[in-house]
């Protein structure tokens, strides 16, 4: 038990040390100290930086593999498509732009040379799962004669982009690093508008 509890506290560690220096200046004696732990018992548990670097991103695609939003589930069968698009866009944006995973995706990509593997696991777990759940309901919703798409990833692909390419792009260069909700908001329900012009009959 304890040696599972020293485990987590090492990733979380390690985790802001990555998030904070990257991985070249990342510090193990940093991270020992923010666990609490020896720097012998974070050895103990992995092998070297590079290991421990990749359980920590590991356990992040985990997690983005198990983070769903119930609101896409319900939108294949909607009676007012546009209200639960908006409700399902609000989501996504403010999910996606909360600050700890936009400097998730940075360091991903800045080492995505070293650790091709891990960047492409967050792409499989992230944005393309999302994809194909999102095209599931719109090709539903398609065959309800709702919407009209040819290409049913594609539109999600689109509406995806529509959503969130304004914030997510300004977040990732450092332009800004946060936003007000109702500014989020208002980008989801115009990407939402511009949707359902492009694909309503």
């Amino acid at each position: 038990m304890r040696k599972d509890v020293n485990r987590r506290a090492i990733l979380d560690a390690a985790l802001v040390e990555f998030l904070e220096n990257g991985y070249v200046a990342a510090g193990m004696d940093r991270i020992a100290a923010g666990a609490g732990v020896s720097k012998v018992t974070v050895y103990a548990h992995f092998a070297d930086k590079r290991t421990l670097f990749e359980a920590v991103f590991t356990s992040a695609i985990a997690t983005a593999e198990h983070t769903g939003s119930g609101l896409v589930e319900v939108l294949a069968e909607s009676d007012d498509l546009a209200r639960d698009l908006r409700a399902f866009a609000r989501e996504h944006i403010v999910t996606v732009t909360a600050p700890h995973l936009v400097q998730l995706r940075r360091i991903l990509i800045g080492e995505a040379g070293r650790f091709p593997e891990l960047a492409r696991a967050w792409h499989r777990a992230a944005p393309q799962r999302a994809h194909a759940v999102l095209a599931t309901a719109i090709a539903r919703l398609t065959e309800r004669g709702v919407l009209r798409v040819a290409d049913p990833l594609l539109a999600a692909q689109h509406l995806n982009y529509l959503i969130l390419s304004i914030p997510l792009n300004e977040a990732m260069f450092a332009v800004r690093e946060s936003y007000p909700v109702p500014e989020l908001h208002r980008w989801a329900d115009e990407a939402v508008r511009v949707f359902l012009a492009a694909y309503t009959r």
